[in-house]
């Protein structure tokens, strides 16, 4: 009887396979397989199949990149497809300072800042010590004595040195850096024709070879096992070869990757010289106090396996083009702008009106909110080598989404030692959650039931919770100016009230009036679109509105988008230094997304979390007669609250003149309707003020 059953696997399975086999040979028949020495000869044979069956397992595995565990393994495969993990990133930091050179003899005419440590933070950061290098000389000249450095960029780690002499005899000789921790973007590599020679020629990195010449002076990096690089040289066909005795020397930074994130206060560590009729002097005396302008960022750690197995697949789909969004979403990452912590591409045919011919690029910046201008052209810069003929990239600026979350938290009492430490244990949570990675990326989605249960699990006495939410975006105005603006929230908007009153936002002013404004919305019968209007209140907290204009707008409650006439935008709330208008509505469903460049986030700051006691369940109240119920339905004021302007400065209330065109004659008229509560509805047939001059749209 042969052996049939090959999918056994486990010890205990492969032994009786082998029992059942032995027991079907005639020699073997009415044997006691238990209590004699051949069961102690096929638990050896059992193991022995054990460990090879998963010796072969290990060793399939390990041979595709999706299921490859090993580092070296997932990084050999991901070249064999062209795609170089990133390494370590140094923190970045700028600092300045000055030399006072009045006392130093024989006078500098300049001073030198020698290459290798400039500064230390000499642990006072978080109890561990960091030094900042710097890879090339500085050297300033002096002015009325003083001798300036200023805004010079420091790299966190060690700058270190190795050399290699090239032997041609030696047909297997490899140059390997031999240092973990490496920033392969601070590698510099000279190669001189022996180790005498004082003359040297820099090479620069290469990672393709579509425009390497035979003669270019370039190298190849890889990683290698345990996290090291190897460089690679060129043969006279892509790339100059190497020549024997040419000797190179690499010098790179060895650094702690985001570990000295943050650091702002520094210590001078560095060398300083100058030179005088061929003698060179040391300068120790005169030297300033360091004043940083950038604080330490950008520092990062060795991209990990996992992502290596996302992106490594994608970039040899892209074939070094930028055809789709996904080709886009995974060159920027990765071969561009490897500071991109999430990234959004879509089409101009997506875009309401359509925009042919253009692809739109959202980008999260690791560190910041938004790119800077500088940094948005370097990156479509540098994407037309990969971008197909006639496509435009635009660059848009982070759109954020905020969702607004009131929650009423329901504990026993009796297992809680205070309603202050619950509500700080289910805020610490909730805390976590809007800072996993489900959220802050765009295309992410709000998981309402998961949020739920992050409050219920928070903490044993919790019994259940009453959660609404809200959704807010920030709508960014122009002062004094006419101007169009419409916003998208990418969620429908749910209608609460047909009478009205389902969108809130903050205070603000407008020309001609002089009462702080609110704008909201009249839903149509139809329940997709309606009308945005203007109205005043005597408080925030009051329910007896007046409406001064109407018709200002329309909103699109489907597709989420509000969209304002031209308004003259006197004041608003500031934030970040930028006037703005809180915008809000309920969401259609609890499960949010981040629509296209919408960026999702979690407020927490501007969430409340109110702990009421479980009377039902502490005892306190079995017969429920006192129990506190809440509502599942958003409500409370007409407005956003704690936006109140009090006051305008002169200069915000001087409007721009301007003419409008003959169709506007009627532009200005304002009109005043009391109402006794907030159902009262504007009425949608009032005449409408009409501008039809063009204006510029704000986001």
């Amino acid at each position: 009887m042969p052996l049939v059953n090959f999918s056994n696997l486990d010890f205990d399975q492969i032994k009786t396979t082998l029992k059942t086999y032995l027991k079907s040979n005639s020699n073997f028949t009415d044997y006691d397989f238990e209590g004699s020495n051949l069961s102690t000869i096929l638990d050896v044979l059992a193991y022995n199949t054990y460990i090879t069956s998963y010796n072969a397992n290990m060793v399939a595995n390990e041979v595709f990149i999706d299921s490859a565990t090993l580092r070296e393994n997932v990084v050999a495969l991901a070249r064999n497809i062209g795609y170089i993990p990133k390494s370590r990133k140094a923190a970045r930091a700028t600092v300045s300072f000055f030399i006072d050179t009045t006392n130093i003899t024989p006078i500098p005419s300049s001073i030198t800042l020698k290459k290798g440590p400039i500064a230390s933070t000499s642990g006072s950061f978080g109890s561990q010590s960091f030094v900042y290098s710097i890879l090339e000389d500085i050297t300033v000249p002096i002015f009325d004595g003083i001798a300036s450095f200023n805004d010079i960029s420091i790299y966190e780690g060690t700058l270190l040195t190795s050399n290699f002499v090239y032997n041609t005899r030696n047909v297997n000789q490899r140059f390997i850096l031999p240092n973990t921790g490496i920033d392969t973007e601070l590698i510099s590599v000279n190669v001189k024709p022996n180790e005498q020679s004082t003359s040297q020629v820099t090479y620069i990195i290469q990672d393709s070879l579509f425009t390497v010449k035979p003669d270019s002076k370039v190298y190849y990096l890889q990683e290698i096992e345990n996290e090291r690089y190897e460089l690679l040289f060129g043969d006279n066909k892509f790339g100059k070869a190497l020549e024997e005795g040419n000797y190179i020397t690499a010098n790179y930074i060895v650094s702690n990757g985001d570990s000295a994130n943050g650091v702002n206060q520094f210590t001078f560590a560095g060398r300083l010289t100058y030179t005088r009729n061929s003698v060179e002097y040391t300068v120790t005396s005169g030297i300033s106090l360091l004043t940083t302008g950038l604080i330490s960022s950008g520092g990062e750690q060795i991209e990990s396996v996992e992502s290596v197995k996302k992106f490594a697949p994608r970039i040899y789909a892209s074939q070094n083009r930028a055809l789709t969004a996904d080709d886009y979403e995974s060159l920027i990452p990765s071969k561009i702008y490897p500071e991109t912590e999430s990234i959004s591409v879509f089409g101009g045919e997506e875009l309401i009106p359509p925009q042919y011919g253009k692809v739109f690029i959202s980008i999260k910046p690791r560190f910041g909110d938004f790119l800077p201008n500088l940094v948005k052209e370097n990156i479509k810069l540098r994407l037309k080598k990969y971008a197909v003929a006639g496509i435009i990239p635009e660059i848009l600026d982070l759109k954020y989404i905020y969702l607004e979350i009131n929650s009423k938290v329901y504990y026993n009492s009796n297992f809680a030692p205070s309603s202050e430490y619950v509500s700080t244990v289910v805020q610490t949570n909730t805390t976590k959650y809007s800072e996993s990675s489900e959220l802050n990326k765009y295309g992410a989605r709000f998981k309402y039931s998961k949020f739920l249960k992050t409050i219920d699990e928070s903490h044993e006495s919790i019994t259940s919770n009453i959660t609404t939410l809200q959704m807010r975006r920030d709508l960014r105005v122009v002062l004094n100016s006419f101007a169009e603006y419409q916003i998208g929230f990418g969620n429908e908007f749910h209608i609460n009230n047909m009478n009205g009153y389902n969108i809130k936002s903050s205070a603000f002013r407008i020309s001609q009036i002089q009462q702080n404004v609110y704008l909201s919305d009249v839903p149509n019968t139809n329940r997709t679109d309606g009308s945005i209007f203007l109205f005043t209140l005597p408080s925030a907290n009051s329910t007896n509105p007046t409406i001064v204009r109407r018709n200002v707008g329309n909103i699109n409650y489907k597709k989420g988008i509000i969209t304002l006439n031209p308004i003259n935008i006197l004041a608003g709330k500031i934030k970040d230094g930028q006037t703005i208008i809180e915008i809000s509505g309920i969401p259609h469903s609890n499960d949010v997304v981040g629509l296209q460049d919408l960026y999702l986030q979690l407020d927490i700051s501007n969430s409340n979390f109110e702990m009421i006691v479980d009377n039902i369940s502490s005892g306190l109240d079995p017969s429920a007669s006192n129990y506190i119920s809440s509502s599942s339905y958003v409500n409370g004021s007409l407005v956003r609250s704690g936006s109140i302007i009090s006051e305008i400065s002169q200069n915000s209330v001087t409007t721009t003149s301007r003419t409008l065109p003959s169709s506007a004659a009627g532009g200005t008229s304002s009109y005043s309707q009391s109402s006794s509560s907030p159902s009262s509805s504007p009425s949608s047939s009032s005449s409408t003020s009409s501008y039809s001059s063009s204006s510029s749209s704000s986001y």
